[in-house]
């Protein structure tokens, strides 16, 4: 079962898009998130003077994935002075380093390998790194310690609006995770694994906490109807433009897990025409989602 965290965070000049500084209760770690434009104001604060790691993250101004970077340093606010000259992208950096004086070298860099690797897999950004920088060997004790700093910092960056750590869809046992996924009640579970065919289409989706994840592998129509929302096809061919949909000749297929807002704009892009998710939507028991949370709703 997992155990439930607090997060502190202080607005240094009571501005939510100002520099933020966010730790954990009884963690080392701290983080400093910083817009561009006031990375001059660093020099204020001695915890961006350590060795730590950073990412560099551009605004979202667009439906594509947004871009960032991943880097270490032992001296992260000098670090930082280079990229401002080299890298046109970012628009705020968060910043890790430790309250105390125990991150070395190697750890920072087993930190740096394996975070850039969860990043891609979790695949929510475009990353300007190229490939996964080496893993440092590390005692056991160590990398045990590293691998909790990392959770730690999948937490806080979820925190300050970052999901660049989190799976669209998470497996609970996925071992591409920190820590095991938390215990899911029933209703969860069956949401998990749903199915909708429509005109010789299969499409396979999820509930998640975020929306409705359409998965991997799902098949849609290449034709829209007049009722089909006018956000949606836009998002459709945007989709097409990236690459994220592969036409396969008779259908369109989806070549990752696609986030939507609800299980109705995920029906709708499958079908090519106005549906209802909750009724289109099944479990493989045959139950729809309506279905499922209607049984929910009686049972509380």
């Amino acid at each position: 079962m997992p155990i439930g965290k607090s997060i502190r965070i202080y607005l240094a000049d009571a501005t939510v898009t100002g520099i933020r500084y966010a730790e954990l209760v009884n963690w080392t770690g701290h983080a400093i998130a910083c817009p561009r434009n006031r990375l001059n104001e660093l020099k204020n604060w001695p915890e961006s003077s350590k060795p730590g790691i950073y990412f560099l993250f551009e605004g979202r101004f667009g439906s594509s994935k947004p871009t960032a970077y991943i880097g270490e340093s032992e001296n992260v606010a000098q670090r930082l002075t280079n990229h401002d000259r080299k890298k046109d992208f970012w628009s705020e950096v968060v910043i890790f380093t430790s309250k105390d004086e125990n991150l070395t070298k190697a750890h920072i860099k087993y930190l740096e390998s394996a975070l850039v690797y969860l990043s891609k897999n979790a695949d929510r950004y475009e990353l300007e790194n190229g490939n996964t920088p080496s893993e440092s060997s590390l005692p056991r004790a160590d990398r045990d310690a590293m691998k909790e700093f990392i959770e730690n910092v999948r937490m806080v960056l979820g925190t300050l609006g970052y999901s660049i750590l989190e799976p669209i869809l998470k497996s609970k046992n996925s071992s591409e995770t920190i820590v095991e996924s938390c215990d899911l009640n029933e209703s969860e579970n069956v949401l998990r694994n749903l199915f909708f065919t429509v005109n010789n289409l299969s499409a396979q989706g999820a509930v998640t906490d975020e929306g409705f994840v359409l998965k991997k592998g799902s098949q849609l129509s290449k034709s829209n109807s007049e009722s089909m929302p006018g956000k949606l096809l836009t998002t459709k061919e945007k989709l097409l433009v990236d690459g994220v949909l592969k036409d396969e000749g008779a259908y369109l297929v989806a070549s990752e897990d696609i986030l939507f807002n609800s299980s109705s704009y995920a029906a709708a892009i499958v079908a090519g025409t106005s549906r209802s998710g909750p009724q289109s939507w099944k479990t493989t028991t045959g139950k729809t989602i309506k279905k499922v949370e209607d049984e929910e709703l009686g049972n509380a």
